[in-house]
């Protein structure tokens, strides 16, 4: 242990743990976690106007100071400097450990939806101050109600402080709309949606299809083990025996089971089935929860078949209801609208035939009265064709008369568009169009041949002009004034360099003439004071008894430190002498 410079006493030691070494220890301060948020203490009287601190607090704090050089020494103990990092790290184990599970009440701020990893990040908020949550993907994808700015919500975790950024924030673990349960909440959200795309509501994209009065194969999507199933299949059974059944077993609560049913249903719709029944018995809201599923609704408004929701009892509504075709309250209830009494079908298709019967036989003796009644105005067809026969007759002699005329007509048409022919004698102007066609043909090849030799002289020309004035031998002739002055340019450089080198080693010669060094190693000495290093220049500047140091020039010495020195004293100082 270092004891204090100027002291005695060796400082008191530091804590190596709790929150003391927050503070140093030098105002006595507990080792409690008093930084972080504790519970609200009781409400206390208004604070007074502080007062000026007694003589005795002055002396507690300036204690904590340390001393400053060549005050006087005191016994006070150290302060304590933390890090940022240290700091932290205490702050992060004090309040994580406090604030393990936490409920938070607040309104939901600056929610922008789930980030690229299903992440939600937002705000609580109040009137006093706000707090950063977060919840993770895999507890975000438990929430059965979308989050949105302005819900006043309970979110349960604990608080995490972020220590690169010295931020404290909630892991949200679970959240709860104030005010209404998050079922009700997912129920009414989801049921609007629904609504607004046209599954369900007035405005429904597909109106309800009207079920099978006779189905030939019902299609059932529940539990094999429920009451459900049992309740539906006596019912129908009983009413009709010989309808058709075919089930698919599906979870209808529980982790999972939304997409069994939806799974069933769209299993269903792929087989002979004329109408698809979704049903289970009663239950809480919770146990009935699977059949308010996103998933389930969008596998019954996609069923091409109809679809009937028999969902626990008469006082319970799902989003199924809603989207199917047709809502039973009870399994049994679905089981009389599906099946018709087998025994009053059979009494009713007696009646009918019978009725059909005597409706024909009534048909018949009707049809045989107005055949007999039609058959005494029918006049001889005989008669009738004779008849038709003179005015078809008829008919055909206007009809030759007109043909003759028409023929008439047409070869005196024929006669006149000959003899103008004729006398237009289009052989003669044909033969005439074709010498003129000759004649400007031959003009044209002579005025092609006369254009292209211009143009091959004009193409000619203009090659020499350019070679004329073509930039290769302007090029050359720079490239060559180039390397000249590039040889010029190092010639001169060398001769600068010699001259400049030259110049160098005359005045190194001059300098090294000069040098001190060169004079002692001629057999002088410089001689200087031990004391304060000051050259003796002469006998006033020592006095007898004084240390003194001779150097010498040795072969070699560069500087006068690397010179030989005698260390001598004076003992007599005489006065100047002819030398």
């Amino acid at each position: 242990m270092k004891k204090r410079r100027g002291t005695g006493e060796a400082p008191p030691e530091d804590s190596a743990t709790g929150q003391g070494d927050l503070f140093g220890g030098a105002l006595g301060t507990p080792k409690k976690a008093a930084v972080v948020a504790a519970p609200k203490p009781p409400p206390e009287a208004p604070p007074k106007p502080a007062a000026p601190p007694a003589p005795s607090e002055l002396e507690d704090v300036s204690a904590a100071l340390p001393s400053l050089p060549g005050a006087p020494s005191r016994s006070a103990p150290t302060r304590t400097v933390l890090t940022v990092g240290e700091l932290t790290q205490q702050l992060k184990a004090t309040i994580e450990s406090r604030f393990p599970r936490v409920l938070v009440r607040g309104e939901v701020s600056g929610f922008r939806g789930p980030n690229a990893r299903g992440h939600l990040y937002f705000t609580l908020k109040d009137a006093e101050a706000s707090l950063d949550v977060k919840m993770w993907a895999s507890q975000a994808a438990r929430l059965r109600f979308a989050l949105r700015d302005g819900l006043a919500v309970v979110a349960e975790g604990s608080v995490d402080l972020y220590a690169p950024a010295g931020r404290y924030s909630l892991i949200a673990s679970k959240l709860e709309p104030e005010g209404e349960g998050a079922l009700a909440l997912a129920f009414e959200q989801l049921k609007a949606r629904l609504a607004a795309e046209g599954l369900i509501g007035d405005n429904r994209i597909r109106p309800p299809r009207p079920l099978p009065f006779l189905p030939r194969r019902i299609g059932v999507v529940t539990s094999r083990t429920g009451a459900a199933l049992q309740d539906f299949l006596r019912v129908l059974h009983s009413r009709n025996p010989r309808l058709s059944v075919l089930l698919c077993d599906a979870r209808v609560q529980g982790e999972g089971s939304a997409e069994e049913v939806a799974r069933g249903i769209e299993r269903l719709s792929r087989t002979d089935v004329d109408v698809i029944v979704v049903t289970r018995g009663g239950g809480s809201k919770e146990d009935l929860w699977t059949f308010n599923e996103e998933r389930v609704a969008r596998a019954i408004f996609a069923s091409p078949v109809p679809v009937v929701s028999a969902i626990g009892h008469e006082i319970d509504f799902t989003i199924s209801d809603f989207v199917a075709d047709w809502r039973a309250p009870t399994p049994s209830a679905a089981a009389e609208r599906l099946a018709p009494v087998l025994q009053d079908l059979e009494y009713a298709l007696a009646t009918w035939s019978v009725r059909l019967r005597k409706a024909a036989e009534r048909r018949v003796l009707e049809l045989r009265e107005r055949l007999g009644s039609l058959r005494g105005g029918v006049v001889d067809p005989r008669r009738r064709l004779s008849t038709e026969r003179l005015r078809l007759s008829d008919a055909e002699d206007a009809m030759t008369r007109v043909l003759r005329q028409m023929l008439r007509d047409h070869r005196e048409n024929l006669r006149a568009h000959s003899e103008h022919l004729q006398r237009q004698r289009p052989q003669a102007r044909l033969a005439e169009q074709r010498a003129r066609l000759v004649q400007l043909s031959a003009r044209l090849k002579d005025a092609v041949r006369a254009d292209v030799a211009a143009r091959r002289a004009s193409a000619a020309q203009a090659r020499l002009e350019l070679e004329r004035v073509s930039p290769i031998t302007q090029v050359a002739a720079l490239r060559a004034r180039v390397a000249h002055q590039k040889a010029r340019l190092v010639a001169l450089e060398k001769d600068t360099l010699a001259s400049a080198q030259r110049h160098f080693q005359r005045l190194e010669g001059r300098l090294d003439a000069m040098s001190p060094l060169k004079v002692m190693s001629r057999g002088y000495a410089v001689t200087f004071r031990k004391r304060d290093g000051g050259v003796v220049r002469s006998i006033a500047d020592v006095q007898p008894g004084e240390v003194l140091g001779i150097k010498f020039a040795n072969n070699g010495a560069k500087t006068l430190q690397s010179c030989e020195e005698i260390e001598a004293t004076v003992t007599t100082v005489k006065g100047p002498v002819d030398c």
